[in-house]
């Protein structure tokens, strides 16, 4: 993986913008620390950081071929049946990196290139002869892409924080909340939009999204979208087209000329994975070294709730030793953890999921000093449901977003310069636009329907949060994750799964179950759904609120006027009558105060200014 930037003007220079490529260079460094490149001509300037994965000697970029030049970030997981069909075309390659693969690919079949690519990617092309910059994103939104664009200049990169280091060359990108960032930031954070950058003038390429930057302006389309298709398959054929498919991303996601692991959390997604992965390493002879996370006297604190109801710790040593792994527990101090809260926001570029993120960082920084690439079990919650809201129906059918139900939590202990006045219409607008954009058959009943936009509002909210949080916290680790449930073939058949094989035989992913118990022990196969671990420490909630407070009390700072002191004043004394977690699962109180420490450190960093 790496770190893109770019600057596309035919209104001024770009050769004089090279200090600002520089500056946006540096601060992708982490995503980037084998290599680093440079492409400057008169209208167009591209930087690129790269870490080396595969064809390490190889793979400079920008890469150029004729007129094109190309900045890149992710993985091509056809790389192979790509260069084959290439070379029947007359190409020949110099090493066997995919962005090369890539390029000519590009280059032979413009933008139909993207129709053949598997893979998770973010890349830009400039074409020297038609005077245009391409960029496209990969359909599930593994691999992020940021811009700007004020009808002057084009700015791109692969995180927030570089697009806001160009600030001083661009006024434009000073970062600023305006009334829609606040309302989104506030009222379903760390939830966004999509193809928002929150940030006044800040935008995202949507998963399955392509842009074309000319002198005549900004074009942007869809290239691809989930679409609803009948299922013909029965009951077997679905569980063994269920296992092809996840066996086979997992086979090619292995690829890597340099150390790979998985993480094993004992849950179902990460030990199908990692079984998976397991067995491919035996044939080569070799032995899968798998990570775990857990917190400093876990099991002393740890107390089982609806939505955790068990550690993880038995069935990770289980996993690991029935698949023969070589395991590795990450065991992370509790005030460490409340730490690293800050650096997690500046990471993000925006405030996260509080210690989800902060842990994740840590966890990928212990990962890194002996790996280079990971695979993990992101996305098959959001794809084969399983989480609660697809199974509670008291809220099942709910105008709202499932993991956000805690609007008037919010407006209670945030201020009306944070949520404003009109929190409710704003949400409920938002949301019927969200189901809006759902595709299902003419015949589907309104139950199938509604399962369809359940489908359809994680894809493109919660899960792509969760697949923020993985690329941020990782790359800034210069830790390469790959998500083989990502697989844009598996998102596809999910999609047009009825709900009666998804949740077979009743249970939560029950299809998965279905398809891999032979591979996993009994009780992890039919173990409940457990979200990522959280700590329940009181010393990580003593030092939580020791950040507030000092935040609380910082000169000129914001927060004493984004919240309702008096309202934290009674949850801080009464941490458990919230009963709803601030978002998704596991952002209760102590997450609660961890959120705001991140956003006043996250507007302290950027110097966010709200208009």
């Amino acid at each position: 993986m790496c770190g893109i930037a770019g600057w596309v003007s035919f209104e001024e220079d770009v050769r004089e913008k090279r200090d600002a490529l520089e500056v946006m260079s540096a601060v992708l460094s982490r995503r980037g620390p084998d290599d680093q490149g440079m492409y400057l001509a008169p209208s167009v300037g591209l930087a690129h950081r790269r870490l080396s994965v595969v064809d390490i000697a190889g793979g400079h970029q920008p890469m150029r071929i004729g007129s094109h030049v190309l900045v890149y970030n992710g993985e091509l997981y056809n790389t192979d049946e790509l260069r084959q069909n290439l070379s029947s075309l007359g190409w020949t390659f110099r090493g066997h990196s995919d962005t090369e693969v890539l390029l000519a690919a590009f280059v032979q079949w413009g933008e139909g290139c993207l129709e053949r690519l598997s893979g998770i990617y973010a890349f830009a092309v400039w074409d020297e002869t038609r005077r245009q910059l391409f960029a496209a994103r990969d359909r599930v939104g593994v691999k992020p892409f940021f811009f700007y664009e004020d009808g002057h200049r084009f700015l791109f990169s692969s995180v927030i924080p570089a697009l806001a280091a160009a600030a001083p060359w661009c006024d434009g990108l000073r970062p600023r909340l305006d009334a829609d960032g606040r309302r989104e930031l506030f009222l379903l954070g760390p939830g966004r939009k999509p193809g928002s950058g929150v940030l006044k003038g800040y935008r995202e390429l949507e998963p399955g999204q392509c842009l074309r930057y000319r002198a005549d302006g900004l074009s942007v389309r869809r290239y691809w979208d989930l679409q609803a298709r009948p299922h013909m398959e029965g009951r077997r054929e679905t569980i063994d087209h269920v296992r092809f498919l996840v066996e086979d991303a997992v086979r090619r996601q292995l690829v890597s000329d340099v150390p790979l692991c998985t993480m094993l959390s004992g849950g179902l997604d990460s030990s199908i994975l990692s079984a998976l992965a397991a067995s491919e390493y035996r044939k080569r002879g070799e032995i899968l070294h798998t990570w775990s996370v857990d917190y400093a006297e876990s099991s002393r604190y740890f107390h089982a709730g609806r939505f955790v109801p068990s550690e993880d710790a038995p069935f990770v040593v289980q996993m690991a030793e029935h698949i023969g792994s070589n395991h590795h527990t990450v065991t992370i101090d509790n005030v460490e953890l409340a730490n690293a809260l800050p650096l997690a926001a500046a990471e993000r570029g925006l405030p996260g999921m509080a210690d989800v993120d902060s842990s994740l960082l840590l966890f990928c920084r212990a990962i890194r000093k002996a790996f280079t690439v990971g695979l993990s079990g992101e996305c098959a919650d959001e794809l084969f449901g399983g989480y609660p809201w697809y199974h509670r129906k008291e809220i099942l059918f709910e105008e709202c977003f499932p993991w956000s139900r805690s609007t008037a939590v919010r407006e209670r202990l945030l201020s009306p310069a944070a949520v404003g006045t009109d929190g409710e219409d704003w949400l409920r607008e938002t949301y019927r636009a969200a189901i809006a954009r759902t595709d299902f058959l003419p015949e589907e009943d309104p139950y199938a329907v509604r399962m369809r936009q359940m489908f359809r509002l994680n894809f493109d909210w919660f899960m792509q949060t969760l697949l923020a949080r993985k690329d941020t916290m990782s790359m800034a680790c210069s830790l390469e994750m790959r998500v083989p449930f990502a697989d844009e073939r598996i998102v596809e058949y999910a999609y047009n799964l009825p709900w009666e094989l998804k949740s077979l035989d009743g249970r939560e992913k029950g299809i998965l179950r279905a398809a891999f118990e032979d591979i996993l022990t009994p009780e992890v196969a039919w173990r409940k759904k457990s979200p990522y671990p959280k700590t329940f420490h009181p010393a990580y909630f003593r030092r939580v609120m020791e950040l507030f407070h000092q935040r609380m009390e910082r000169p000129n700072g914001m927060l004493p006027q984004l919240v309702n002191r008096e309202s934290l004043d009674l949850l801080a004394a009464n941490p458990d009558e919230l009963t709803e977690p601030w978002y998704g699962q596991l952002m209760r109180t102590p997450q609660i105060f961890a959120w705001l420490v991140m956003l006043d450190a996250w507007i302290e960093k950027f110097h966010v200014d709200f208009i």
